[in-house]
C-alpha cells in the first residue's frame, strides 16, 4: 500500500526533526518523513520547540496528552487557554479554567494574564490554588472579559523563553502577576525575564506591572 501522506506542517516538522539528528541515526531505509527516536533525542531544544510551533492543532493535543498534559501536579490536564491567540505551543501547567468566562468573539483588546508555577513548592507557590493558578488570576481574567477584552491565562516556564515571548507578541497587553523571587525558585533567570518583557513593550504592547 502507498503510504500515506502526511499534513506538510507535520511534514516540514518531521524533516526539521529528522536533520537535527547525526546521519548515524538514519537507517538505510530511513527517510526524511521518518522521525526515529534517536533524532528526538539530539535535536535540540529550540529544534523541538519549532518542529511543534510547526504541527496542526490536532497534532499538538496528541502530543500533549501522550506527555501528560503539562505540570500542574496530576488530574485531568485543563482544555488550551482558548482565545483569540493560539497559546498553544506553551506547556499547559494549569489542571482547569473552572469559573473563567468565555473569550469575547471580537475582544476590543487581546490580553494575557502571566503566572509563574513553582515545581518545586506545594500547588506550585503559597499563592495558588489546587489548579495551578493564582487565586485572584481567574477574577482579574473575568473583569476584562466583562470589559469587553479578552485574556488568556497562560504561565511562563524558563525551559520556553523564547518561544512564551514570540508567544507574547500575539497580544495587545499582558498582566504580569509573578510575585519575587518565583521565577528563580524554579529554575529561571528573572533578570531574562524582565528584558523579555521590555522588548515586549518596545514592540508597543502594555506590560503591567512594568519590570522598570
Amino acid at each position: 500500500f502507498a503510504a500515506a501522506k502526511q499534513p506538510a506542517p507535520l511534514a516540514r516538522s518531521s524533516r526539521a526533526l529528522a536533520a537535527a539528528a547525526p546521519p548515524s541515526t538514519m537507517g538505510s531505509g530511513a527517510s526524511a518523513e521518518s522521525v526515529p527516536a534517536e533524532a528526538l533525542a539530539k535535536a535540540s531544544p529550540e529544534e523541538l520547540q519549532k518542529a511543534f510551533a510547526e504541527l496542526p492543532a490536532e497534532t499538538k493535543d496528541k502530543v500533549k496528552q501522550a506527555l501528560g498534559g503539562g505540570g500542574g501536579g496530576g488530574g485531568e490536564a485543563a482544555p488550551a487557554a482558548s482565545g483569540p491567540v493560539d497559546v498553544s505551543a506553551l506547556t499547559l501547567v494549569a489542571k482547569d479554567n473552572k469559573g473563567l468566562l468565555a473569550q469575547p468573539a471580537e475582544p476590543k483588546y487581546k490580553g494575557a494574564l502571566c503566572q509563574i508555577y513553582v515545581r518545586s513548592q506545594p500547588y506550585g507557590g503559597s499563592d495558588k490554588s489546587s489548579n495551578g493558578h493564582r487565586y485572584d488570576s481567574i477574577p482579574f481574567a473575568n473583569g476584562m472579559i466583562n470589559s469587553g477584552m479578552s485574556c488568556q491565562l497562560i504561565h511562563y516556564t524558563h525551559e520556553e523563553h523564547d518561544m512564551f515571548f514570540e508567544v507574547c507578541k500575539g497580544f495587545d497587553f499582558i498582566i504580569v502577576r509573578c510575585n519575587p523571587g518565583q521565577i528563580k525558585a524554579d529554575g529561571g533567570d528573572q533578570g531574562k525575564f524582565d528584558n523579555g518583557m521590555r522588548e515586549i513593550r518596545k514592540a508597543g504592547i502594555q506590560v503591567w506591572p512594568s519590570p522598570d
